[in-house]
């Protein structure tokens, strides 16, 4: 009762009314946009041969687009060339001198970054359309295109950057006026929309006699465990104690106040499991269209079916577990602001030995997170090689919606708390995962 409650109690704040209303008719619109064909193309039979032979990446950058690849709609790309765009852009702050001091100018250091990653998006999306433009040319002797030339390939290009661009518009919008990371919320949205044909999928198996009904309870009970597991770890934080130091300026005192630096076990949010996936992924998509045989055995040795794979993947997945929380924390500035403004951590001297034990801790603290990415990801391929689980769940897919949900329960949470309502949780407020 005490949760109905609450959900009631947001419809009770006129501002939070109105952005929860706002993002799911931003949602909804995302939604319909993934139905529209492609002008062109012949969108029903192009889905059946790509799904039949483009492997695990086109189920996987499928799941993304909510499966608006497959059918090759507007939104056939997703935001996936957003997200590529934001990672180059990171990327490029730690390599790029000048993007390094631009991040760090504040408000206006980051609109420039969002314009730049504008831009990038744009070009990655017609450079992706053009390709996809091309491939559909050739494939099948262009038995999927009604009109093939150039004509074809500036419409698809158009209608694809366009749509990339809408979704990417949309996401702003959600995120400025709306409620959660707008972004995320796309993405969210993309793969729990899968959601409902999966449930009815297993469900017409267990009619069928195919599954039985002590599998099904078990992969409920499983589903409910993991979701469990990755809320726990999600939360979980490593708090290094910092002490301020009393500073008198005229006649006030500042300073001598103890908080902490909370550092999560997963810095590197769901970046690992999806590069890594994107590699591993990678021959057997390409082997499926080629069917070269040289390269279909590299890519069986290269699958999770495979104990050389699960260890490839495991390893790729920690060692850009480590690589992506290089860019995006680093210690040593960390401990030059702490030296500024007069912290320190007990029993550790201000400046490199502050690094250097911020640095270990996040050692091992990103080494244990990339474990627990590798363990999640892995969880779905083992069921369902091994015990013949009919549809996939976990992997990155729960970690995105778990980890998006705990934001913006987080966010609605606050809305609520501030104007006297009661939240969610009664006695702890719920953090959730910043996008």
């Amino acid at each position: 009762m005490g949760a109905i409650s609450s959900f009631q109690n947001i419809f009770k704040i006129p501002e939070l009314k109105a952005r929860v209303l706002f993002t799911l008719a931003m949602l909804a619109v995302y939604r319909i946009g993934c139905h529209i064909p492609t002008p062109g193309i012949n969108g029903q039979e192009l889905s059946k041969f790509l799904l039949e032979r483009g492997g695990a990446v086109m189920g996987f950058f499928d799941m993304f687009s909510g499966g608006a690849l497959s059918q090759m709609t507007i939104f056939a790309l997703g935001i996936m060339p957003y997200i590529s765009a934001a990672i180059i852009l990171q990327l490029l702050t730690v390599v790029i001198p000048s993007l390094g001091r631009m991040a760090k100018e504040g408000e206006e250091g980051r609109k420039k970054i969002v314009r730049y990653t504008r831009y990038g998006t744009v070009l990655i999306s017609a450079i992706q359309s053009f390709f996809i433009a091309v491939g559909l040319e050739r494939m099948a002797e262009g038995a999927f295109v009604q009109a093939p030339g150039w004509s074809f390939r500036l419409m698809t290009m158009l209608t694809l950057t366009s749509g990339t661009a809408f979704i990417m518009w949309l996401g702003e919008q959600i995120t400025e006026r709306g409620i959660g990371n707008g972004i995320s919320l796309i993405i969210f949205a993309a793969i729990v929309a899968r959601f409902p044909a999966a449930v009815a999928s297993t469900l017409r198996l267990l009619q069928a006699g195919e599954l039985s009904l002590f599998m099904l309870l078990f992969l409920v009970l499983m589903m409910v465990a993991v979701v469990a597991f990755i809320i726990y770890v999600e939360r979980a934080q490593r708090k290094i104690p910092i002490q301020y130091a009393k500073r008198i300026v005229g006649r006030r005192m500042y300073g001598g106040q103890s908080t902490h630096l909370p550092l999560k076990i997963n810095t590197a949010g769901v970046i690992p499991p999806i590069f890594a996936s994107s590699i591993v992924m990678f021959p057997a998509t390409v082997a499926g269209f080629a069917g070269v045989p040289w390269l279909q055995g590299v890519a069986e040795q290269l699958s999770l079916s495979s104990a050389f794979g699960i260890t490839l993947y495991i390893g790729l997945i920690i060692f850009f577990s480590f690589f992506y929380t290089a860019v995006i924390f680093n210690p040593v500035d960390v401990a030059d602001n702490l030296k500024k403004y007069g912290g320190f951590i007990p029993g550790i001297r201000p400046g490199r030995h502050t690094s250097e034990y911020i640095y270990r801790v996040l050692t091992r603290l990103t080494f244990v997170g990339g474990l627990y990415l590798a363990l999640v990801c892995l969880l779905p391929e083992i069921l369902i090689q091994r015990f013949n689980v009919p549809f996939y769940f976990g992997g990155t897919s729960l970690l995105i919606v778990v980890g998006v949900a705990l934001d913006t329960v987080s966010q609605i949470e606050s809305h609520m708390v501030t104007r006297s309502y009661e939240g969610f949780l009664r006695r702890r407020r719920l953090r959730g995962r910043r996008g």
